[in-house]
């Protein structure tokens, strides 16, 4: 009944961004314009920025994929496909994509996959997933400024403010891997000072669960203390991966019949957005991304900004959800139908 309770509120919030979203971003403008303008875009660039997002989705089942076979688990690439798309559905619909690992997991514990393994797997996933926008986020930061202030302006502190979330939430997972004594004794202390201040009621179920929470953290560590290599090649395919989506807003430039500005200079801006609007509590970061987009872009598309906003927006979230929730569905049948034949057999 929670779990019910809760999909209600993720999908009453999701509508409620969507329509303040378009409602401040189209109002007063000419929709038919708009609209037509889209209609004249290339066709052939925009399949390849959908592309990217079905290559940026795939990236991460071939890190699962390759990272459950280092850890002996049989597992079939289809299957990691599945779970990739699963986790970026339920990762666009609910706030700071909080519902898509505990979704993969819930699959892959239907494949009758070990809980510890996938849960290792994914929380070194989700580490070199934010790990790469940090890193992305600290080199603007120290080499590009000046190039950053020209787009953003007086909204630096916004792409400031991701950065520095951003660095928090690694920092903090971390130091969960690698001082897990330290890691409990602020979380205890913090759930008593929620408790103290009546945040949260006393309850002694709480702090067992975080003390057996704290066990995948000190697996993580020793995966990671003995298996450096395997982890730079996840972090180096997740860079890929990451680049791949930022690429989108490119082919959306060439089209709409622009060329003037380069793949690596659109790639970076849009790489600023995600920076900056990842750590937010709004699905898929929506509301601010489509402000964002609308500043950092409009010296680069002119008067096509709105256009090419509803395009390179629509192709990277909103096809993206569109796919997975498809592929979900699909998830949902073959895995589903799997365990049932076992189940009769």
């Amino acid at each position: 009944m929670t779990d019910k309770k809760k999909a209600v509120f993720n999908f009453i919030f999701l509508i409620l961004v969507f329509s303040l979203t378009v409602y401040m971003v189209f109002k007063g403008e000419d929709l038919g314009e708009i609209i037509s303008t889209v209609q004249q875009a290339n066709a052939v660039y925009l399949m390849i920025s959908v592309i990217c997002v079905v290559l940026f989705i795939l990236g991460e089942s071939v890190i699962i994929f390759y990272m459950m076979r280092t850890l002996g688990a049989g597992v079939k690439m289809g299957h990691c496909a599945l779970y990739s798309f699963v986790g970026f559905f339920f990762s666009c619909i609910t706030p700071s994509a909080t519902g898509g690992q505990p979704m993969q997991i819930y699959y892959m514990k239907k494949d009758k996959l070990p809980i510890p393994v996938t849960t290792l797997v994914l929380m070194i996933v989700t580490i070199t997933y934010k790990a790469v926008l940090v890193l992305i986020g600290i080199l603007l930061w120290i080499f590009g400024k000046e190039f950053l202030t020209g787009y953003l302006g007086q909204y630096m502190w916004v792409f400031y403010l991701g950065v520095a979330l951003n660095v928090f939430c690694v920092s903090f997972m971390m130091i969960l891997v690698f001082a897990p004594g330290l890691a409990k004794w602020l979380m205890v202390k913090g759930m008593k000072l929620l408790e103290h201040f009546r945040f949260l009621k006393p309850r002694k179920s709480r702090l067992e669960k975080l003390e057996n929470s704290m066990d995948q953290y000190h697996a993580t560590a020793a995966f990671w203390a003995g298996h450096k290599l395997v982890i730079l090649k996840v972090f180096l395919i997740t860079f890929v991966q990451r680049i791949i989506l930022f690429t989108v807003t490119y082919w959306v430039y060439r089209s709409l019949g622009f060329h003037e500005y380069g793949i690596v200079t659109l790639t970076i801006l849009q790489s600023v957005i995600s920076v900056s609007v990842d750590m937010l509590p709004l699905p898929g970061g929506m509301g601010i991304s489509e402000s964002l987009y609308l500043v950092i872009f409009a010296q680069v598309f002119g008067e096509t900004l709105l256009p090419a906003m509803l395009l390179s927006r629509g192709i990277s979230y909103y096809v993206q959800m569109l796919i997975s929730a498809v592929m979900t569905c699909v998830a949902h049948l073959v895995i589903g139908r799997k365990v049932q034949k076992e189940n009769r057999g």
